[in-house]
């Protein structure tokens, strides 16, 4: 993570309705819910409660009574990956999925309704990289951040920067800041000079096995700590603590392979 976060006091941030182009909500479809559910709550302090089946069963976690992230089962018949999805808000999901299109990506699922919670579609940028468009009705999205437990950031990791940040500006409206240092392939992307995402190009180092990819960002009181209960959970580390600008920072992944980091906000 290289781009700078917005920061949040240490009871967290409440949030109302995003501007469009936000990261809102993060998703993860999985094999087994149950299990996952298992990994998360021990890890984050999580509680579930259903949410919209459109998709097949699915649930969302709480912390502290608000709403923070989702999980699903994979439906059979739908080829998704086991890996965690932002949603970016939108006022009109299907003006957008149709702006996603014309611009080079492809809408693999929707759009269509959530029940009551909002209307979605599943996308992926030229890359490939998945993601998803979310517009409101009863459901705002995540409702707290700035607190362990919570989505910090949202990033995508794919070979290079230019050409994909050019999509996203062109379907979202994004401003583009790109790194300083020549040495970066970055680039935040901002809405009313605010950071709320950023494309970090990896070139070779991208991993194989999983191409272009959205990462998501929880924050954790301690890293090291957060790390070591994943490991004891089941889970597997992709790339050790370190110490960055932003905070200690830890990529790794759950039983079923979905990855993540985790982020010790320095306060």
């Amino acid at each position: 993570m290289t781009e700078a976060r917005g920061s949040a006091g240490p009871n967290g941030v409440t949030h109302a309705r995003h501007a469009p182009g936000t990261p809102c909500w993060v998703s993860l479809m999985v094999h087994g819910l149950a299990a996952t559910q298992e990994f998360y709550g021990a890890l984050f302090g999580w509680e579930f409660r259903p949410g919209p089946q459109q998709l097949g069963p699915y649930v969302r976690a709480l912390l502290d009574g608000r709403e923070v992230a989702g999980i699903g089962r994979l439906p059979p018949d739908r080829h998704l990956p086991v890996a965690w999805t932002p949603y970016l808000a939108s006022n009109d999901v299907d003006l957008t999925a149709d702006a996603v299109r014309l611009c080079g990506g492809t809408v693999g699922v929707g759009p269509l309704d959530a029940a009551e919670a909002g209307r979605m579609a599943i996308c992926s940028d030229p890359s490939g990289a998945v993601f998803g468009i979310w517009q409101t009705a009863a459901h705002l999205g995540t409702a707290i951040t700035g607190v362990p437990g919570t989505p910090a950031w949202n990033e995508l990791v794919t070979f290079e920067s230019v050409t994909v940040a050019k999509f996203y500006e062109s379907v979202f409206g994004y401003e583009e800041e790109a790194a300083d240092s020549p040495d970066l392939d970055y680039v935040g992307l901002h809405l009313d000079g605010r950071p709320v995402a950023g494309i970090h190009g990896v070139g070779t180092a991208l991993p194989r096995d999983r191409g272009p990819h959205w990462m998501t960002y929880f924050e954790v009181g301690d890293t090291d700590d957060a790390v070591e209960r994943i490991v004891g959970l089941g889970g597997h580390v992709l790339r050790p603590a370190r110490d960055s600008a932003h905070g200690r920072v830890a990529t790794v992944a759950d039983p079923e392979g979905a990855r993540f980091s985790v982020i010790e906000n320095p306060r």
